[in-house]
């Protein structure tokens, strides 16, 4: 039965240089090939397109003429996919072992009962380090990749339900993609894929970390983590993720924790150098509540799952997203 069902691969590359070459070799590569792969180019101004058409004459290229943004340019790769009932999202940074593409398809015969899966995530450039094993979510709002930075050889996860996955490495089922609207292009890029698997729990649906389903990430290779465009766009999305999805009362329950997060988020960045960006976020994040208060609507009166199911499935603890050991996305 797997073996019957059809992926495509979608490459959102900007700028991405070499990285962009090496990893559309790995998916060359695979045990099972996508049936479609789509590079979607956000206007790069780089040599990372340079004979990308001659090397991979199966890759079908869209070049745009600007720079849409990693949501736009996803939910426009998606649109040009055909026969296919799952899509896989690939950053160009992105390395995928040999059976990554069979292993998360192999995992969606096992469990059918999720319809998004994330990727086992090893940090590239080290000898044994994770990028991630799949996102959490606190109940402040703020999400972080599980395992982050921890040693891969000390950490030892099963495959398992997670919140949410990253978008550098992660695949969806198309008519869930599409029934909940695909990526919220406001979010422009950062926490859009978090955004995404709380709007598909939601509906009911859950998100699945597959150990075995490896790529090596590099991470930030397009934007620096602390750069002013990720510190903005992270924090700001961030609220509006959280004024979108959080079910009925608990909006108000953990409201205190959320504001909590924001005031150590305007006085972290801040001390960081990044006042400007951080400020600008949450002020625009403040404008930008009269149409995300009108999208709450339509998710939650769409919203299929118990409050009681949601709150399980977020992580708690007041001084959680305090500590070290997780890195915020």
């Amino acid at each position: 039965m797997n073996e019957m069902k059809q992926a495509a691969v979608i490459v959102v590359n900007w700028n991405s240089g070499n990285d962009l070459l090496k990893c559309l070799s790995a998916l060359k590569n695979q045990t099972r090939l996508p049936k479609q792969i789509i590079v979607v180019d956000n206007a790069s101004s780089d040599d990372s397109l340079k004979g990308i058409e001659e090397k991979f004459q199966h890759v079908e290229l869209i070049r745009l003429d600007t720079n849409t943004g990693f949501s736009h340019a996803n939910n426009l790769g998606v649109k040009k996919v055909r026969d296919c009932d799952w899509i896989a999202f690939l950053n160009p940074d992105a390395f995928a072992e040999p059976d990554w593409l069979k292993n998360l398809l192999g995992a969606t015969g096992q469990n059918p009962e999720c319809a998004f899966f994330g990727s086992h995530m090893r940090r590239h450039g080290t000898l044994d380090e994770l990028d991630g094993t799949g996102d959490i979510y606190h109940v402040s709002g703020l999400a972080w990749r599980r395992d982050h930075g921890l040693s891969a050889s000390a950490t030892k996860r099963a495959s398992g339900v997670v919140f949410s996955a990253c978008a550098a490495a992660a695949m969806i089922r198309k008519d869930v993609f599409l029934e909940v609207g695909g990526f919220d292009e406001n979010f422009n890029s950062y926490f859009e894929d978090v955004d995404l698997g709380f709007r598909i729990r939601l509906l009911g649906h859950r998100c699945f970390y597959v150990a075995d389903a490896v790529v090596t990430h590099v991470g930030s290779g397009s934007t620096h983590r602390y750069s002013d465009y990720a510190v903005y766009h992270g924090n700001r999305n961030l609220v509006w993720a959280y004024v979108k999805n959080m079910p009925g009362i608990l909006i108000w329950v953990y409201l205190p924790q959320h504001l909590l997060v924001n005031v150590a988020a305007l006085i972290w960045f801040t001390l960081k150098g990044k006042g400007c960006a951080i400020f600008r976020a949450k002020i625009d994040a403040l404008k930008g509540l009269p149409g995300v208060f009108a999208q709450r609507k339509t998710i939650q009166r769409t919203r299929k799952v118990s409050t009681r199911e949601i709150k399980r499935a977020m992580t708690k603890g007041w001084f959680l997203p305090y500590s070290k050991n997780k890195r915020a996305i």
